[in-house]
């Protein structure tokens, strides 16, 4: 009987990690099956609880779930912990413990898709969620010298804030409003823009929106965005009218995908396959 992997989230129509999960499931010849699962934040409990059967390796967790599922899990390992978010759960033998690979799956892209180092340099994070706690315990990390947090719910960033002042790093939040003066000095005077929002996701709540224009994004800027379906998102576009560099989400996904399956699996991931597979989707 095979196994069954998958993804959960809320929208879910975006995802192709079934695509290069697959593909990477298959390459191994591993009898298992990757789906993705919308799930309502309500269902949450219930969903999560059918994980623990033996047929169930694991699952990955995206928006809006990150941050709610730590609380139906057995066990969460220091890097989940400390950024207070999962994105991975493998059920050891009806246990499920949880795990964030997107630090690292980001800093893989950053540092070999574009050669970026973060030491000494500022950063500007749009959004406070699941995903913007693992970038940003990444990047203290690896020793920026300077931090702002932008989110619609100031409150949020603020909270974000304080779990990365407790690294060390004095951080800076403000609201993340369209235009607004704030972001725009913020922008400003970084180094390394991310976006972990989901505006501009495809069939996403603003699929058509962009926080910044090109002309407040200094063209010396590296414009990282984690949304990677549309490959090219207004962010992007933006970015590439002021002359900055970018670099998309999708590298970042297959990392933190490849982690993934290597918690789940125990073999070594084809990260070549699985970046292959997941352009062709995108195409």
């Amino acid at each position: 009987m095979g196994k069954r992997i998958g993804i959960i989230g809320f929208p879910i129509g975006h995802s192709i990690s079934p695509v290069f999960q697959q593909a990477a499931l298959d390459y191994c010849a591993l009898d298992a099956t990757y789906s993705a699962w919308e799930v309502h934040p309500e269902l949450l409990p219930e969903f999560v609880a059918g994980l623990r059967s033996p047929d169930t390796m694991g699952i990955n967790v995206t928006v809006p779930h990150k941050e709610a599922i730590l609380a139906h899990l057995d066990h969460i390992d220091d890097w989940a912990h400390a950024a207070g978010a999962v994105n991975t759960i493998v059920n050891h033998n009806g246990l499920l413990t949880g795990y964030n690979t997107d630090g690292g799956g980001f800093l893989k892209a950053l540092e070999e898709h574009d050669h970026f180092s973060s030491n000494g340099r500022s950063v500007l994070i749009l959004g406070a969620g699941g995903a913007a706690k693992g970038v940003a315990l990444a990047l203290v990390r690896r020793g920026v010298a300077r931090m702002t947090i932008a989110n619609r719910t100031l409150a949020r960033a603020e909270q974000l804030a304080k779990l990365v002042e407790d690294q060390g790093l004095h951080v800076e939040a403000i609201p993340l409003l369209d235009r607004g003066q704030a972001l725009v000095d913020a922008s400003a005077r970084c180094d390394l823009l991310v976006n972990c929002t989901t505006m501009g996701m495809k069939h996403g709540p603003d699929e058509m929106g962009t926080p910044l224009l090109a002309q407040h994004i200094p063209p010396e800027t590296l414009v990282y965005d984690l949304v990677y379906n549309p490959p090219e998102t207004p962010l992007l576009r933006e970015a590439t009218r002021a002359g900055a560099a970018t670099l998309g989400g999708l590298p970042m996904l297959v990392y933190q995908g490849a982690a993934s399956f290597e918690l789940w699996t125990g073999r070594v991931a084809p990260v070549d396959i699985m970046l292959r597979s997941a352009e062709v989707a995108l195409r």
